[in-house]
């Protein structure tokens, strides 16, 4: 019986989210594979790291490709970004809580390509006086992580409703970031 790497891999993302520690074997049980399966889908935990890590950055820029981030207002541009980024907002939880990612000379590029991609999106709105120009993109950039991070584990926590992920994380954002007439 073959494997779905994929669907390993999302199980994987659910368990760790909720338990950055868990052990190989208990990954294995969670994806319904037995250890043996496991090891040769992912030769360690780091291998299992990186893979979801590929994985994150994919889902990511298919989100931003699909949400249509260079065209139309940034304000609608960032609604529909947030709206795509929801499935995978538990993954980018547990990645953004592994540090290994962000060390040394092993980073993924595909950290960089995603960043200057949204740090264009917010410089757009505030060329277009869409946005205020105080807080730098690189900040908006790592505001707007950081609330879907947050955003992630506190439905995962049963603490808020899945059904406010994306007008949770945008009105807070946006109303922080939008420019007001003076």
């Amino acid at each position: 019986m073959a494997v779905d790497r994929e669907q390993v891999l999302r199980a994987a993302a659910g368990l760790l989210m909720r338990k950055s520690s868990a052990t190989m074997d208990e990954v294995a049980r969670a994806a319904g594979i037995s250890r043996a399966t496991l090891n040769r889908q992912f030769a360690g935990r780091d291998a299992l790291v990186r893979a979801l890590e590929e994985l994150g950055i994919a889902e990511c820029e298919r989100a931003a490709v699909t949400a249509h981030v260079d065209e139309g207002p940034v304000v609608d541009a960032v609604r529909r970004l947030v709206r795509e980024l929801e499935p995978a907002a538990g993954l980018l939880a547990f990645l953004y809580s592994e540090n290994q990612l962000f060390e040394g000379d092993e980073q993924n590029e595909g950290w960089a390509r995603l960043d200057a991609r949204l740090v264009a999106l917010f410089r757009r709105g505030q060329e277009a006086g869409e946005l205020r120009i105080d807080l730098s993109p690189v900040w908006l950039t790592e505001a707007l992580y950081g609330l879907l991070v947050s955003a992630a584990w506190a439905i995962a926590e049963g603490r808020v409703a899945p059904n406010d992920f994306t007008a949770n994380i945008t009105e807070l954002l946006l109303a922080g970031a939008i420019r007001r007439p003076e």
